[in-house]
């Protein structure tokens, strides 16, 4: 079936095993399609081609879908080990009066570069460290596995925009500018040029005036730091990229040796957001990785022990709030929305309340098959969408020990302390979402409602190691309408507003679906954003790998 609206019934492939009743969300599932080749090396397609457009694309759509993920998963006969390692692939969906090309590009990093002039992994990445040059002498080798690792290139997560212009980023600090047109880089520029951080988020937030929020840590002899950096909405010359951007505040981890792991951030309208989740660094173990052959991956590790932490921080003064909300272990890498209301900031998100999901996603776990493959499913938690309400007004007459929030949610917060007020969440889902695998790559109609109260939002189930369906939830009455097609996996869900809007769901939805099992037949699929019918696809006559965050870049 195509499009299908949910109220709540039963699907017995995803039922729980009675023995695992008590593990939040943990599945017993059976029989999951092979889906190695969502991670199989592709060639780019630099210069354009035409799509079979099946059904009808609007013909008020014009701009270019573009996208980003891994491409390529080896260099000569060595692999890279993690799905955050593969070179960066860009992807373009031109769409025009109805119709679409299709052209990709493999980015022009110096990672890329390197490995592709030696033919073998010369630049670390998350999941796989390089070894050394076996050319050199044994000395040479053993010298060099005390050097420090490069921070990689290779920005294979997002497309971002500062001050207008494009950017495709991952957690480093180096990102790249690309002309959006021909996917081409044009300018590689670093963080730590600008101002004191080692690195920021792939998922920056943008004010109506093009002002922009992120995240980032910086290290030093003193240990780690949470950066808040602000970027301002233009440029003063042409060829500007990050001028003018500064450190708004700075955090200070629990342990600066052992820094959380954050991929995104919340923001409403006059704070930032900073969820300080019991993901941790290991600094040691990652600076001493190279010597003892481990990867970046192996520093990272779930702390259960701990709880997490809101710190919220006024975009204004830079001032950080001195009440600390806390809450039950969870781990989280995309939020949905957050916005402020009659004295309360509610934070929605996606999250699971198990921190282990980033060393699953090993590329040989994606290439399984049988039980072995429905293993590792099975041991990775549920994200589901959830929403935490935090008083703001909590002063010396704020009482301890009850409930401050309002009758209209069950979310909790409650003073224990001075400073702390620990806080519950509310499940944005009913049971319906359950048998499709919870939610993640959450979006919204983000240019008119990120920061302002809201109803939609959408997202990709999850009954596979990957998205196999598309979601869009209503917040009045928490119902959901789906679209999924057997054998097909769909990445995340892009909103793009009708001309002339005047409702919050009145446009489209555009998302790239995977066809493992089919050779040259993936598409661009457009659904109707309103009722979550199907409009139209254009297939492309080439393989895409399986990627990760994407943007529409609209023109007149």
């Amino acid at each position: 079936m195509n499009s299908i609206t949910h109220q709540q019934n039963n699907c017995p492939a995803l039922k729980k095993s009675k023995s695992r009743q008590k593990i939040n969300h943990f599945t017993d599932v059976q029989g999951l399609p092979c889906i190695e080749k969502i991670v199989s090396s592709v060639a780019d397609t630099p210069d354009p081609i035409n799509t079979d457009i099946i059904g009808k694309i609007p013909e008020w759509i014009n701009g270019s879908f573009l996208r980003n993920g891994p491409g390529k998963f080896e260099i000569g006969n060595q692999k890279f080990n993690h799905w955050f390692d593969g070179m960066a692939l860009l992807h373009q969906f031109k769409i025009s009066h109805g119709q679409v090309t299709y052209k990709s590009r493999f980015l022009s990093s110096d990672s890329y570069q390197a490995n592709k002039e030696c033919n073998r992994i010369v630049v670390s990445e998350f999941g796989t460290v390089t070894m050394p040059d076996p050319c050199k002498n044994f000395f040479q080798r053993f010298l060099s596995r005390f050097e420090l690792p490069k921070p990689s290139d290779n920005a294979n997560v997002s497309f971002v925009t500062y001050k207008g212009d494009y950017y495709v980023s991952t957690e480093t600090n180096i990102m790249h500018r690309v002309d959006p047109e021909t996917l081409q880089t044009t300018k590689k520029v670093n963080w730590s040029k600008f101002i004191a951080v080692n690195g920021a988020t792939a998922h920056p937030h943008t004010e109506p005036d093009g002002t922009t929020y992120n995240m980032g840590n910086s290290y030093s002899a003193k240990g780690a730091h949470y950066n808040i950096i602000r970027v301002p909405p233009t440029k003063e010359t042409e060829d500007e990229t990050l001028e003018g951007a500064t450190v708004l505040c700075t955090i200070a981890p629990v342990d600066k040796s052992k820094p959380s792991y954050y991929h995104s951030f919340a923001m409403s309208e006059n704070y930032v957001v900073f969820i300080e989740q019991p993901i941790k660094m290991d600094l040691l173990t990652i600076v001493t990785g190279k010597l003892r052959g481990k990867s970046i991956s192996d520093g990272v590790y779930w702390d259960p022990s701990l709880n997490t932490v809101f710190h919220l921080i006024d975009k204004k003064t830079g001032k950080v709030s001195s009440v600390k909300y806390l809450a039950k272990p969870l781990s989280t890498f995309h939020q949905i929305n957050a916005y402020e209301e009659d004295g309360f900031l509610i934070v929605d998100m996606c999250a699971s309340d198990d921190g282990e999901a980033i060393s699953n996603y090993n590329i040989q776990n994606l290439r399984k098959s049988g039980e072995a493959l429905d293993e590792v499913y099975n041991t990775l938690c549920r994200s589901f969408p959830r929403r935490f309400v935090l008083p703001l007004n909590v002063d010396h007459d704020t009482p301890y020990h009850q409930n401050l929030n309002r009758p209209n949610t069950t979310a909790t917060s409650i003073r224990t302390n001075k400073k702390k007020v620990f806080c519950t969440h509310e499940d944005l889902h009913g049971d319906d979402l359950d048998q499709y695998g919870g939610m993640e790559f959450p979006q919204i109609n983000y240019g008119k409602y990120n920061t302002q109260p809201y109803r939609y939002f959408y997202g990709c189930g999850f009954r596979h190691l990957v998205g196999d369906s598309l979601i869009k939830m209503d917040l009045h009455g928490k119902h959901m309408k789906v679209w999924e097609q057997p054998g097909l996996y769909p990445s995340e869900p892009i909103f793009v507003p009708s001309p002339d809007a005047t409702e919050e769901d009145d446009g489209v939805i555009l998302s790239v679906v995977i066809t493992p099992n089919k050779e040259n037949s993936t598409f661009l699929l457009v659904l109707d954003a309103r009722t979550f019918e199907e409009l139209g696809r254009a297939g492309v006559p080439v393989n895409i790998p399986y990627g990760f965050h994407g943007t529409f870049n609209a023109t007149s």
